[in-house]
């Protein structure tokens, strides 16, 4: 049975349902993970905000329960400790820092387009988690960027944990984009946080093409091609973050936005994790529940690099059919066939296509394929060759600094 993008928006899928860009604002909000839960749905904001305040849309979210989430989630310590050690180390992987500027300027230019500090509004792109994302122009440069807008107040306000607000979440995801630096990663260039104002801005790097499956929604597909060549920038994108223990929670089409040139770059951090050593077990899932794995689904602690890669096995079948693997009438059916149906290809697809889609969907995510092995296999590797290797900026100084280190310590007195 054919569902509509409205039927289907109601099961709680964030939206996902709808390939398009600048579109009506979702509203629907993030599930805790587990059968039974209540899925109830607090208001995201009391009221609307004005549009030109380029603050928040109005949604929803839901409370994620109880107080042994809090502690399942992360055993050993938060994501945001373990950002600021690594942030205190200098284990960040970018040569140029994010600029941080604490003083906001609200004007209009000459044309009587709205302006923030060097940046002129245009228009309105799309929208984030909690804010929406604008495109302007600097001043400085020509340059266009996306700018995700908040507003300070609404985020203390809203409570997405028993300790937590979505100020931890958009500050954390702050954190994370400042230590990242990947071709496949979308770039986040300034931080505007004005104390003395409501509002607070992530200027981003402006990815002037589409969504990898905009316009590409049932019953039509991308083609083999294209979806090998997103794919391996997806890979890539994707290993480069779990070497350096960050998991992305939250991969799907929409998340992964295409350049002109047709280079693949994964964006909105809003829901990741940082993880200390091989540690990446997690508790509660806060993605989109059609490309949630089956093990997140249950309610018990999962390897977030696992689901991860689960979420790039749907992400590549949505590529190849145009529809999802998993997908029921309802909210708890979508789990129930995410957990106990086997996946369905036609018995005519590629060989090696097949036997892709069936290692990274697989239910075991012990025997699930890794990352490592999907940038080995024999169809992703296709006639482009191995995907190549990113030189990676934190780990060439940790190198420089342990060779420096061992020829210190070898020098004769």
């Amino acid at each position: 049975m054919m569902r509509s993008v409205d039927d289907v928006a109601e099961m709680g899928c964030c939206g996902c349902f709808g390939f398009s860009f600048a579109r009506k604002a979702e509203k629907i909000g993030r599930s805790n993970r587990g059968y039974g839960n209540g899925w109830s749905r607090a208001p995201l904001l009391e009221e609307e905000v004005e549009e030109e305040d380029d603050g928040f849309d109005s949604g929803n979210v839901t409370d994620t329960g109880t107080e042994d989430d809090e502690v399942c989630h992360s055993p050993v310590k938060r994501s945001e400790e373990i950002l600021m050690d690594r942030a205190q180390n200098g284990l960040i992987c970018r040569e140029v820092p994010v600029k941080e500027t604490d003083k906001l300027v609200r004007t209009e230019d000459e044309d009587g387009n709205k302006m923030i500090n060097e940046y002129v509004r245009e228009h309105k792109i799309g929208s984030g988690s909690y804010g929406k994302v604008v495109l302007y122009r600097s001043c400085n440069d020509g340059k266009h960027y996306a700018i995700k807008a908040f507003q300070k107040s609404h985020l203390l306000k809203l409570r997405v944990a028993p300790s937590e607000t979505a100020m931890n979440d958009v500050l954390r995801e702050v954190m994370i984009m400042k230590m990242l630096r990947h071709p496949n990663i979308v770039n986040l260039i300034e931080v505007i946080n004005d104390p003395e104002t409501d509002h607070f801005y992530m200027v981003l790097e402006y990815v002037e093409g589409k969504w990898v499956c905009e316009g590409s929604g049932p019953p039509s597909d991308l083609g083999e091609n294209k979806a090998r060549k997103y794919l391996r920038d997806i890979v890539s994108g994707l290993m480069y973050l779990h070497s350096h223990n960050i998991i992305h929670g939250d991969i799907k089409p929409d998340n992964l936005l295409v350049t002109a040139s047709g280079r693949v770059k994964i964006g909105d951090f809003s829901v990741s994790q940082a993880f200390e050593d091989d540690n990446d077990k997690l508790r509660r899932s806060p993605g989109t529940p059609v490309f949630t794995a089956p093990e997140c689904c249950v309610g018990d602690r999962y390897h977030g690099k696992a689901a991860d890669t689960w979420a790039v096995g749907v992400t590549l079948y949505c590529m190849i059919f145009g529809k999802y693997p998993f997908l029921g009438d309802t909210l708890q059916d979508t789990y129930d066939k995410i957990v106990n149906n086997p996946i369905s290809l036609p018995d005519d697809m590629n060989p090696l296509l097949k036997n892709l889609l069936e290692g990274l969907l697989c239910k075991d995510p012990t025997q699930r394929m890794t990352l490592e092995s999907v940038a080995q296999h024999e169809w992703v590797i296709g006639d482009e060759g191995p995907i190549p290797q990113h030189s990676c900026w934190c780990q060439h100084k940790t190198s420089h600094k342990d060779t420096c280190d061992a020829s210190l310590n070898n020098t004769p007195t």
